[in-house]
């Protein structure tokens, strides 16, 4: 069983992958989310759901251990009091199988004390009760995409019908595929991946490419040529914008 196929045995609730827009980008993972609280574990469940994520929930310790014995998924939320097993205690042995599984720590206590034992024990992220559920579900966007570049991990980036599969290095606009150099499905990628922030050419040679000197007007023709592959009007594009007087950046919420 690879990485994301987490077993359906364990699930009350699974969906595939759908469409959602967090500033326009959309990371779609298998998520585990281990909670005996049921009425928590059914808004998280639901809310991540909705984020596009393909979800799996269990109620305590072991069944979270089985689940992901059987089948890693690409992020745990975990609370850290459950029964027979707590969160640390699965924490600490999923860590010590799968040092590279984002965990996302899912508690009602919130004294530091606690919060540093979830970190100290590999937790990635720390969410305490009552959260909101759009909180929670931008903080496992967040952990994901720090994530985005270990190899085991799948991630579906999305803005403007643009759809870059990363581990196939695959892209598609509006469902059809797009042919992309090495250098522009790097670049688009990259700029996928950060929406809403501009970049100089320095810095997108530098963080795309490994590049710390050269001719900054290489950054200026991939763009060019990404326009021409991606936008409606290349002239007047949607997508890739032009910040006058910094660089470049990926719109926000197209």
């Amino acid at each position: 069983m690879s990485r994301h196929q987490v077993p359906r045995r364990y699930a009350y609730s699974v969906a595939p992958a759908t469409e959602y827009a967090y500033r326009g980008v959309v990371i779609v993972a298998s998520v585990l989310v281990v909670d005996d609280d049921t009425t928590v574990a059914e808004v998280v469940v639901g809310y991540l759901q909705r984020a596009g994520h393909a979800v799996v929930a269990v109620a305590d310790g072991p069944a979270a251990l089985g689940a992901v014995r059987d089948g890693p998924p690409d992020l745990i939320v975990l609370d850290l009091m459950l029964p027979r097993i707590d969160g640390l205690e699965v924490c600490r042995r999923v860590r010590a199988d799968h040092p590279d599984l984002p965990v996302i720590m899912l508690t009602a206590l919130g004294e530091e004390e606690d919060r540093i034992a979830g970190l100290e024990v590999g937790a990635d992220d720390y969410v305490t009760k009552p959260f909101s559920p759009r909180e929670l579900a931008l903080r496992v966007d967040s952990v994901l995409r720090r994530t985005r570049t270990n190899d085991q991990a799948r991630t579906i980036l999305r803005a403007g019908g643009v759809t870059v599969d990363t581990a196939a290095r695959r892209v598609t606009r509006d469902g059809e595929p797009v042919p992309l150099t090495v250098r522009e499905l790097d670049l688009l990628t990259f700029l996928l991946a950060h929406p809403g922030r501009a970049f100089t050419r320095a810095e997108l040679m530098a963080e795309v490419w490994g590049w710390t000197f050269g001719d900054q007007s290489t950054v200026t023709v991939h763009v060019r040529r990404l326009r021409e592959k991606i936008e409606d009007d290349p002239t007047n594009p949607t997508l890739i914008k032009t910040v006058w007087g910094v660089g470049y950046l990926l719109e926000a919420g197209v």
